[in-house]
């Protein structure tokens, strides 16, 4: 992207590929070295600065005056237009009135009314899983709710399903900056948005659940079709896609941490504290850009110049050491809790409620059947300019 990049030499500087293979499988060990080179870093290959300190995401996340989404949140132009009814591409007041919408459905009141559906249902997930043994903690384990309840509360029609799934991590590739992996991406979600716009024309979503309540508001004239399929693939996102993800890592972390498995079969009312864990230690979505509407300046005292772009990221600040005592180290009573997994701000994760109570009812629901788990063979990491988590994960569960 174009940026004004004049005041880019006063600021450190790095050649790094962040996201080339090696960078997005495993992110940790260049965050940790940009941090360490100042609050922004001027990335040469992409003409952004990297913001990867706590103290300055969080910030960033909560100045939206500043760092606006409203310009869009990826590194190439394209996705920006194509994404500019969604809501993660707006900033307040639009935002605010866009989310009440969307959020509605997500919100505290909604979701009490799902509860005892989710933990019956991870229930039998919990007995299924003990009794198998050996299992794929994506396929077998992360999917289940989000296909067999979440889809259901929304309303997607049965045969798009198992599509939605399959294109929503590969649509996140679009986000990057211009190469063949974020040129997929940019297909995939155009596949994607054709797909919900076919739903929403021929009224094909299923009568009272969640996205039936967008396409009334759309019909009644309170937003426009565009804005409706807007809102709508954000329920791909928020609803299941990122859940996955957390999911399944949180299973490898108890795998490769069973002391932490120990403490919370010794307490289940761990848990929440365990879901909020999983989702700093792994963030499901690492990084978004921004567009630097003003000058910025940084807890350093450095400044990123207005009409740059930065890359706001999550996943470094959850490991920031200024922020987190061990930051590396999963830690399921962990004291500091402020982690931005789920974002913060006026653009905090609208799923985040639906999220957390789905990895409640999951891992209170194993920590009665199983054991401790263990790896079965070598996870595979996907590698994506966004989302971050496992293509696939053996596990062994060893029933309790």
């Amino acid at each position: 992207m174009g940026g004004v990049t004049a005041s880019a030499p006063t600021l450190p500087r790095s050649d790094i590929a962040l996201y080339g293979d090696e960078a997005l499988a495993n992110p940790y060990p260049h965050y940790r070295a940009l941090r360490a080179l100042g609050a922004a870093v001027y990335l040469e290959r992409y003409d952004a600065y990297f913001i990867g300190r706590y103290a300055d995401v969080f910030a960033a996340l909560n100045d939206w005056q500043t760092f606006s989404s409203a310009h869009g949140i990826g590194l190439n132009a394209r996705i920006n237009e194509a994404w500019r009814e969604a809501l993660i591409c707006t900033d307040p007041p639009l935002h605010g009135e866009r989310r009440a919408l969307f959020a509605a459905a997500l919100g505290p009141r909604a979701l009490k009314a799902v509860s005892d559906t989710i933990e019956q249902r991870a229930d039998l997930l919990a007995e299924h899983i003990a009794a198998r043994g050996s299992f794929d903690g994506v396929a077998d384990l992360a999917c289940d709710l989000p296909i067999n309840v979440v889809m259901e509360l929304i309303g997607w029609p049965i045969d798009v399903r198992p599509n939605l799934l399959a294109i929503a991590e590969s649509a996140w590739n679009g986000a990057g900056p211009a190469n063949p992996r974020t040129d997929a991406g940019l297909e995939t979600l155009q596949a994607m948005m054709a797909l919900i716009a076919e739903i929403y024309d021929n009224d094909r979503l299923t009568p009272g659940g969640y996205a039936a309540q967008l396409v009334e508001a759309s019909r009644a004239g309170r937003i426009t079709r565009e804005t409706a399929i807007g809102l709508l693939a954000g329920y791909v996102v928020a609803a299941f896609e990122t859940t996955i993800a957390a999911m399944a890592s949180g299973a490898w972390l108890f795998a490769t941490n069973p002391g932490e498995w120990d403490k919370l079969r010794a307490d289940p009312r761990l848990a929440m504290s365990a879901a909020n864990e999983i989702v700093r230690m792994e963030a499901p979505l690492q990084k978004f850009a921004r567009f630097v509407a003003r000058d910025a300046t940084l807890s350093d005292g450095s400044v990123v110049p207005a009409g740059s772009w930065a890359i706001v990221c999550y996943g470094s600040a959850n490991r920031d050491e200024r922020q987190f005592a061990d930051p590396d180290r999963f830690w399921i009573d962990r004291r500091e809790r402020a982690n931005l997994g789920f974002g913060h701000g006026p653009h905090n994760c609208a799923g985040q409620g639906l999220a957390r109570m789905e990895l409640v009812a999951v891992y209170t629901a194993l920590a009665k059947r199983v054991a401790r788990f263990e790896l079965a063979g070598t996870p595979k990491r996907i590698v994506n300019n966004i989302a971050f988590g496992f293509a696939q994960l053996p596990l062994r569960a060893i029933a309790a």
